[in-house]
Parts: C-alpha cells; sequence; structure tokens
C-alpha cells in the first residue's frame, strides 16, 4: 500500500519511555508544509515503555506498520552520532541507559518502515518545537532543558538545532558542592556512572530517587534539599546564558513539574549572575525568560518537524539512474 500523502511518524525516545505519534501534514509531498500539522491520527500519542531496543523498538515498528506513513522523525535520549560522514550515524554512543550504547536506533527504524527518517537528540528537537510553535517563538536562540529521567540540554541558533563536535551535553556540567545558610555541605554524591556529581547526576529524577529514599513527588516542598536541587540548576542555567547567550529559556521534564521549583531556579540565577549581564531579562523579566515548555510532547512536536524535513529532503534528491 502507498503512503497516505502528508501522513508523518513521528517517536519520542526517552530513558523510560517512547511517545510515538502520527499525524497529516498540510501540504503534499512535492510542497510539504513547514510549520502546519493536523493532529487526529491518533488523537492522543501512544506510550511504549523502554525495555530492551530490540523489545522496544518491534513494538514502535508494529506501531507505524498500522498507518502508511510517508516519513518518521526520530527524537532520542543521547548522547548519539550525529556526523552524517560516521559509519555510525544515527546511533547511541556511550550512555547511562544500561543496554543501549551503541544501538543503530536510526537504522532499526528507517530500514524497518522503508521511509525517509531524520534524527536528533530529543532536547535539539523539543527546542525546534517551542522556538516554532511553543514557549519560545521567534527567539534565537532558544535553549531548552528536560530535568526528567536525566538532564538534557538543547539548543535551537541561527535557525537549526545545534551540532559540532557532537551536540550539546551541558547536562552533565560539573558543579561545585552546594552549602546551606550555616556552610553545611550537600553530602549527596550524585549518581551519574561516569561524573558522580555532574548536574544529571545530583538533580534528574533517578538522582532525586536516591536522594529521598522515596518517590520525589511525594517529598514536601519546603523540605531544604529543594534549595540545593535548585542552586544546581541554577550553576547550569548561568554557564547556559554566559555561554550560548539565548533569548530564552524553557524547561520541562517530569521534575520540573513541581511548581515552587521555577521561582527558586529563577532566583539562583539571579544570585549567581549578579547582576553582571546588564538585560531586564535577567532581572525583573526572569518569568518571562525562564519559563515552563509549552507542548507536553515538545520532543515529539520537534519529531514531526524532524520528519517533514526528511520528507523535504527526500523530495529535493535527484533521481538516479
Amino acid at each position: 500500500m502507498p503512503p497516505d500523502a502528508g501522513l508523518l511518524g513521528a517517536v519520542e525516545g526517552g530513558g523510560t519511555q517512547f511517545v510515538c505519534g502520527v499525524s497529516r501534514s498540510v501540504g503534499s509531498r512535492d510542497k510539504p508544509s513547514s510549520n502546519s500539522l493536523e493532529r487526529d491520527l491518533p488523537a492522543s500519542p501512544v506510550i511504549i515503555p523502554t525495555t530492551t531496543p530490540d523489545e522496544t523498538c518491534a513494538r514502535i515498528l508494529e506501531f507505524f506498520r498500522g498507518y502508511s506513513i510517508e516519513s518518521l522523525g526520530i527524537a532520542m535520549f543521547g548522547p548519539l552520532e550525529l556526523s552524517p560522514q560516521s559509519s555510525n550515524f544515527g546511533s547511541l554512543l556511550r550512555t547511562p541507559k544500561p543496554g543501549w550504547s551503541g544501538v543503530p536506533v536510526l537504522t532499526m527504524l528507517r530500514d524497518g518502515l522503508q521511509v525517509p527518517a531524520a534524527i536528533d537528540t530529543d532536547v535539539n528537537a523539543a527546542a525546534l518545537a517551542e522556538h516554532v510553535s511553543g514557549a519560545a517563538v521567534g527567539c534565537d536562540p532558544t535553549v531548552y532543558i528536560t530535568v526528567g529521567t536525566g538532564v538534557g540540554v538543547g539548543v535551537f541558533i541561527r535557525g537549526g538545532t545545534l551540532h559540532g563536535l557532537l551536540h550539546p551535553e551541558l547536562g552533565h556540567l560539573p558543579v561545585p558542592r552546594w552549602r546551606d545558610a550555616h556552610g553545611n555541605p550537600d553530602t549527596f554524591e550524585g549518581t551519574c556512572p561516569f561524573h558522580g556529581r555532574c548536574v544529571e547526576g545530583l538533580v534528574s529524577g533517578t538522582a532525586l530517587w536516591s536522594r529521598f529514599g522515596r518517590d520525589p513527588a511525594s517529598v514536601r516542598d519546603d523540605d531544604p534539599a529543594w534549595d540545593a536541587i535548585a542552586a544546581y540548576l541554577g550553576d547550569l542555567l548561568v554557564a547556559v546564558v554566559l555561554a550560548l547567550s539565548p533569548q530564552r529559556i524553557v524547561m520541562g521534564g517530569g521534575v520540573m513539574e513541581r511548581a515552587t521549583l521555577f521561582p527558586k531556579v529563577r532566583a539562583s540565577l539571579r544570585a549567581r549572575l549578579n547582576g553582571y549581564v546588564p538585560r531586564a531579562e535577567l532581572d525583573d523579566g526572569l518569568e518571562q525568560y525562564v519559563v515552563p515548555r509549552n507542548h507536553a510532547h515538545a520532543g515529539l512536536e520537534g519529531a514531526f518537524l524532524l520528519a517533514k524535513r526528511a520528507l523535504r529532503d527526500a523530495s529535493s534528491e535527484p533521481a538516479h539512474a
């Protein structure tokens, strides 16, 4: 059965779950639209738990084979090999997620469906989505930070997502040990298997389960540990501001669903900058500068845009004799 014109597939891969969706793009194979999507196929995304690579990818392929998609966008947790010149393009590199290092995600899904596909990190895709139609429309650079199972940073800059030697990995930024008002140091040593006390090792959902010994959602807002967590996120944000000078920072992920954390994080950023960057956005405008995500599944929204790019690129390739 030939693919339906404009029917796109998108998948957001996380350490806990994969989110899959299908959407109809306004436009045709020859002139795919840049932004417009009708999200009625299906009514809501489908969740697939992250288990082994073979089992997870098999379930993803089974889902998409129920539709006749034209292209696929993949927003994947990392780190990823994103150099098209590499023989491992589209594969996971060394990752804290057990069993997933080296998995050729792009090849498995693209070849399994036999459609054009594009891949980027989940947070780069989220930054793209929030820039195009979310909480940072028109803001270039846009930085997206997710604080969930891990901590990831995505960057939209100069019209595209940031790739270089690799891609942004600021979630693994080392940070100084926090001390309370009495000078007592934070004794939590972190959970990152590579760096211990990096940002991810200190504030991710995985780290918080280890720190508290129970579901972090059950911990009261007045627990002093949240001050330490906000301080570490402030260390991350000040590095982002000084290195990338974004016009807006968007934050998402399960940990950031705790509403009381946003004011603490903004206050931490302000204290660390100490007035150094003379912009109103970093003073009275912080509530509009460090903001919650607009899209509940920002990575999935970005993956739809990646699928549109894959379709456009495939349509522009010269025919082979």
